[in-house]
């Protein structure tokens, strides 16, 4: 008879999110002794076999270091082979997580799913199916921030235990002394809508009896849900972002920006209901951007950002300039400014047509402090419009540094070497610390 809890009852379980610095999710699970150290990580790229077929896929794998364990175990490298048992775990894992996961939604992207025993006193299996669906649920959470994926590939949760007859008593998650002696092993992977992903179980000493088959099944659903639920703690524990306002109506300058400060939730001036007008009569970049952030705040008294844009030619002498939004005299027509701005510099060279892209990018913080920051970025007007993803001036400026329009780039290219990035990045330092005192 167990002595230090119920038969149906879990061990302890810790779920501690963000163990690693690297991967785009990462978890140390703890279940008992049993330790298991979980990551995710993205890759922009499929298997072979799918590639083409806008469908992403999770690959898993799993070993366990050498001190996991009383004695030694040996580096599969060492062998020069997988070890089979450690072969058979990773398809599982792989296959647990695949299973609660629309891989199209996923797009051309592999996640690899990392699983290290670091300390092993049973269920390490199961440990890393249910440490596994956290770090996979914060990369994907990472992946919607930042805007490369639309929709949320998992809807559902998912966890494992086993579930184990010794000496004729069923017991839920079974420790290293537990199952070295269980008549019958059975571990279940199931989702939070009770349906089963995997069943394995198997007569260790003798065949398993129905009814007791009934109760393996009646104990697994509940340590299962219980699992979930800690899951969903986890990850709801640090999911409330600090809400900052962005004075703006762009929905492209939104969009940007909530992919260089993803840790936030960025709110639109649509979304907080403003509709009115904010006279921008600075004589600057950075008095603009300041006027916009000011204002907003006055009325809802939120941290506020804000950014005011533009490009300075230099063979008109810096303009458009601060007018960059409104050259061609109405506010917000990009096509109208960008015929205007080629027909004023019509018949030059490229080298007379140098061109500094600038964005000045302003905070007012719920308190009344604020900051301002400027990033630049080098380029040249082209003679034609070039790409599709842009907005502004972005299909006619050329970065120097890649030779390609903005609107040529993807997002994530584009956020590497934007203006309002590199403004923004600057502002950054700013917004940790007023949320971190």
């Amino acid at each position: 008879m167990r002595t230090d809890r119920k038969n149906d009852q879990l061990r302890n379980i810790s779920i501690k999110r963000n163990f690693l610095d690297n991967p785009q999710g990462s978890v140390l699970i703890q279940s008992g002794n049993t330790k298991v150290i979980c990551t995710a990580f993205v890759e922009e790229k499929v298997p072979g076999f799918l590639r083409g077929q806008n469908k992403g896929w999770i690959s898993a794998e799993y070993s366990m270091l050498p001190g996991a364990n009383a004695t030694r175990k040996q580096r599969d490298i060492s062998k020069l082979k997988l070890d089979g048992r450690s072969a058979e775990i990773q398809r599982l894992i792989g296959r647990s997580l695949r299973s609660i996961v629309d891989l199209e939604k996923l797009g051309e992207r592999t996640i690899w799913i990392d699983c290290d025993v670091i300390n092993a006193d049973g269920g390490t299996r199961t440990a890393s199916i249910t440490g596994s669906i956290v770090a996979l649920r914060d990369a994907l959470d990472k992946l919607l921030d930042q805007g490369l994926i639309t929709e949320d590939p998992m809807p559902k949760y998912a966890a494992a235990v086993s579930v184990g007859v010794v000496d004729g008593e069923v017991l839920t998650d079974l420790c290293y002394s537990e199952d070295s002696h269980a008549e019958a092993d059975v571990n279940v992977v199931m989702d939070e809508d009770g349906n089963f992903i995997e069943l394995q179980a198997t007569g260790e000493a003798r065949p398993i009896k129905r009814e007791e088959m009934d109760a393996i099944i009646t104990h697994a659903q509940k340590a299962i849900f219980e699992l979930i639920e800690m899951q969903k703690a986890a990850i709801n524990k640090d999911k409330e972002k600090n809400t900052i306002i962005f004075a703006t109506g762009n929905e492209h300058k939104a969009k940007e920006l909530r992919r260089i400060l993803p840790e936030y939730e960025i709110l639109t001036l649509k979304d907080v209901n403003f509709d009115g007008d904010i006279v921008e009569d600075g004589n600057s970049f950075e008095e603009n951007s300041l006027i916009k952030a000011k204002y907003i705040h006055s009325l809802y008294g939120k941290t506020v950002v804000a950014d005011d844009s533009g490009v300075c030619v230099d063979l008109l002498n810096g303009l458009p300039g601060i007018n960059s939004a409104r050259y061609a005299g109405q506010h917000g027509n990009d096509h109208a400014n960008n015929e205007l701005l080629l027909k004023n510099i019509e018949g030059t060279s490229p080298e007379e047509r140098t061109a500094t892209f600038v964005s000045a990018a302003a905070v007012v913080f719920e308190d009344g402090s604020q900051a301002v920051m400027r990033g630049e970025v080098k380029g040249k007007i082209g003679y034609e419009y070039r790409g599709e993803n842009g907005f502004g001036y972005d299909p006619l400026f050329i970065v120097d540094a890649t030779g390609k329009t903005y609107a040529e780039m993807t997002d994530e290219e584009k956020n590497l070497l934007s203006h309002r990035k590199l403004a923004f990045e600057k502002l950054r330092p700013f917004i940790e610390l007023y949320y971190n005192m």
